[in-house]
């Protein structure tokens, strides 16, 4: 999910995918600032679910725990091992998988480290590849991220998507890190990730310019 403006106003898809996924028993995480918790929790009440309810079953996790160490730098390996621990656990419990989904501008802070970011988000994709179990949604901000990491977003994730019920083949996904890598530093896919933030989500069709 690429978007600018206010992030509110994602949430009525990101509640309509909770609601989806926790009828086909996943176990659902979502990691956000505490006022988007907040506000994510009134969304989900006003679509009729028991909110409390549900986090008491541990079918639901609303998180604004901070991802970031005590020295308020982000450890990439240390969040990887924790979300496939969660996994794990949701197996364990008998859920069909977790469905996630965090604001990568509130998982990784103020740290202006784009490598890290990049290998982050990197091995991300592969944790989606290893464990099938595993789905979810990452957010990006255009309004809060740097134009690099936006295309970083945009070269190395599969899908892109348009709303609760729809999400296209992303053709500017590169498999290889090293190609990867080359779009990041690319503002050919400014271009892309403009059009998307600005579709209505109607006739939505991302650019196919290459990004090499």
């Amino acid at each position: 999910m690429i978007y600018k403006g206010a992030p509110a106003m994602q949430l009525p898809a990101i509640a309509a995918i909770i609601h989806q996924k926790l009828r086909e028993n996943y176990r659902c995480l979502y990691l956000n600032s505490p006022q988007m918790v907040t506000d994510l929790r009134s969304t989900l009440g006003g679509i009729g679910m028991d909110v409390e309810k549900e986090i008491k079953s541990g079918r639901l996790i609303l998180s604004s725990e901070s991802t970031l160490q005590a020295d308020g730098t982000f450890d990439p390996d240390l969040m990887l091992q924790k979300l496939e621990d969660l996994l794990d656990a949701a197996l364990s419990d008998g859920y069909q998988g977790l469905w996630a989904s965090g604001d990568m501008t509130y998982e990784f802070g103020n740290e202006a480290n784009l490598a890290k970011l990049f290998d982050y988000e990197w091995q991300l994709e592969k944790l989606f590849d290893k464990r099938p179990e595993l789905c979810g949604v990452c957010q990006y901000h255009q309004d809060t991220l740097p134009a690099e990491s936006l295309r970083e977003g945009l070269s190395m994730h599969r899908l892109i998507f348009v709303n609760e019920t729809l999400s296209l083949i992303n053709p500017h996904y590169m498999e290889s890190r090293k190609h990867a890598e080359q779009a990041a530093a690319n503002p050919i896919l400014d271009h892309a990730v403009q059009e998307i933030c600005e579709s209505d989500h109607r006739n939505f069709s991302p650019a196919r310019k290459s990004a090499r």
